[in-house]
């Protein structure tokens, strides 16, 4: 007797309206990128949509003026230490959380992923406390320690994901072949997790990148990240300068945004 296919329970005419509140949602989330990246190639010295006419000035004012690229140089550098860091440890504590049997360390979860959920300015603001008595704001050190701290979480939650996706049958089999717990990892554990890892420090530098509330209160004079310094520009003045910046930083996140989940995708084994 062959199997019978069953008709869905609701048809697809039905969840039209569900479709349809989706791509609107959609829309409304994309709408700030179909404005912004128009209105940087304007050749209008104030924000202008639609464009009148097309230019490149405010692209080559962002490369040419050296406060944009001193801002653009500490972002990219904070950026890059702050996710190895995160990377470091993330992955450290991912492991430990995996395959820890004590109540206590699996609890620890919760508190490891309150960057995610406490709002930034609650952490800015208590950062920024903690700095200022000890009286570090506005240095590098300080600026990753506050972005490695808030992107170590992306990397627990993407390689908690690899993690249980594994057998961690192997890594016992090759500890009792004569491996330390550290070799087992690294040469068992670690390359098959490879992906979730690489994806949770691509989501750390573009967090980091992108990170504009702590970098606020704690980046100042030599080491003020693009993103605080676009924000003062903003407040002071309306320069056409930052819709070109914004439309970088927005290919950029969405580029590796999508090599992190390309590299985090499970691959399939023939």
């Amino acid at each position: 007797m062959g199997e019978t296919q069953m008709a869905p329970l609701v048809s697809h005419w039905r969840r039209l309206w569900l479709y349809a509140f989706a791509a609107l949602a959609l829309l409304f989330l994309i709408l700030p990128i179909l404005v912004i990246i128009p209105m940087s190639f304007s050749n209008s010295r104030y924000l202008d949509f639609p464009p009148q006419s097309w230019s490149l000035r405010w692209y080559e004012a962002y490369f040419s003026k050296p406060t944009w690229m001193d801002a653009t140089s500490v972002s990219l550098q904070l950026a890059a230490i702050s996710s190895l860091l995160a990377t470091a440890f993330g992955v450290l504590a991912a492991y430990a959380l995996h395959i820890s049997n004590w109540r206590a360390i699996k609890n620890m979860r919760m508190v490891m992923l309150l960057p995610l959920m406490v709002p930034h300015i609650i952490l800015a603001i208590g950062i920024y406390y903690v700095y200022a008595r000890i009286g570090i704001n506005a240095t590098m050190p300080a600026l990753v320690a506050a972005h490695t701290m808030l992107t170590t979480p992306f990397v627990i939650v993407t390689t908690l994901a690899g993690l249980r996706g594994f057998d961690m049958n192997q890594e016992l089999v090759a500890r009792s072949l004569g491996y330390g717990r550290l070799q087992a990892f690294c040469r068992v554990t670690l390359p098959q997790i490879k992906g979730s890892v690489l994806s949770g420090a691509l989501f750390a530098f573009v967090m980091s990148l992108d990170e504009v509330v702590v970098s606020l209160f704690v980046s100042g004079g030599y080491n003020s990240t693009l993103t605080k310094l676009m924000f003062t520009s903003l407040r002071d003045e309306i320069d056409p300068t930052i819709a070109a910046i914004s439309s970088l930083l927005i290919v950029i996140s969405l580029v590796l945004g999508a090599l992190a989940i390309f590299v985090g995708r499970p691959r399939r084994t023939a």
